[in-house]
């Protein structure tokens, strides 16, 4: 079940490429993969509702040929749907990882990952809803087909044919095709039934896939939210030490002003003791009289 006819939105690489008109600006460049996820989701919400109608048109159609050629269409279809959904996987988990560098753009990063894995899981559970639903109706075609060729089967009979557990139903169709009246109507019966087996088989693959989808989006969920917690317990621990620094460093001008001024203060009062002794001793040796004038002791000496 391979797609192949390009109903795959373009730009949905796992890798980030240039798209748009090639800008190198970063938040430009991530709202560029945001428009092409944006677009390929619009085409997996498409694809749902084109495999929904062919599931209907498989069920409903009563010619064969008709019958066969809707289920060529489904099968390409939903390999396509699949390529398509993997590829969206791998675009979400690349977008939560792009680089950006302010904060601001990391917060709108993340709300804009966010919307989109909201929308892709919300696409994703249409699609199972799609498949449950239409399992249940093929398995109700079969049991109905089935009790065309026995009407008399045991619930036992009705469950081993529908499940075909281990080709048992198949035996037991054959068992019920040699004892019918109605041969040839029981060998369409029996091909239509074969048909049904087939689409019951390829809707529980494709419900095994989109399990592993989901299982894949809560392992990314949750590796985001770890490493989400780290960036805040970091960006915390960022701000404690900033703060702390802040702290130490208005503490430090503190000092050095507090040490800056008790040097002033030292200076001024070196030069006001200096100037003090200066002019002590100007009194002392300068002024006529005084005890240190020189004419005084000039004066003793004669």
């Amino acid at each position: 079940m391979q797609g192949g006819n390009g109903t795959n939105a373009p730009g949905l690489a796992p890798q980030f490429e240039e798209t748009g008109n090639g800008t190198s600006d970063p938040m430009a460049q991530f709202y560029n993969q945001v428009t092409a996820i944006q677009d390929g989701l619009a085409t997996f919400s498409g694809n749902v509702s084109r495999i929904s109608d062919l599931h209907s048109r498989t069920l409903n159609t009563a010619d064969d040929g008709a019958s066969r050629q809707n289920a060529a269409l489904l099968d390409d279809l939903v390999g396509q749907t699949r390529e398509l959904s993997n590829s969206l996987k791998e675009k979400i988990q690349a977008l939560s990882q792009y680089p950006v560098s302010r904060p601001q753009d990391q917060t709108i990063r993340k709300n804009q990952t966010a919307l989109l894995r909201q929308k892709f899981v919300e696409v994703l559970q249409r699609y199972q809803q799609v498949e449950r639903d239409y399992r249940q109706k093929y398995r109700q075609r079969v049991e109905r087909q089935f009790k065309i060729v026995k009407p008399d089967a045991s619930p036992e009979e009705v469950a081993a044919v529908v499940n075909d557990t281990d080709g048992a139903g198949a035996q037991i169709f054959t068992q019920a095709l040699s004892s019918s009246t109605r041969y040839g109507e029981s060998r369409m019966v029996y091909r239509e039934v074969q048909d049904r087996h087939q689409d019951i088989q390829r809707i529980e693959r494709t419900l095994e896939e989109l399990a592993q989808l989901f299982n894949d989006m809560s392992v990314l969920i949750a590796q985001q939210d770890e490493a989400i917690d780290h960036i805040q317990t970091t960006a915390a621990d960022v701000e404690m030490n900033t703060k702390a620094g802040l702290g130490q460093t208005e503490k430090a001008v503190v000092h050095a002003r507090n040490a800056r001024r008790m040097r002033i203060i030292c200076l001024w009062t070196t030069l006001t003791i200096i100037a003090i002794l200066a002019l002590v001793l100007g009194l002392y040796f300068g002024l006529p009289g005084s005890p240190g004038h020189p004419n005084n002791n000039n004066s003793r000496s004669s």
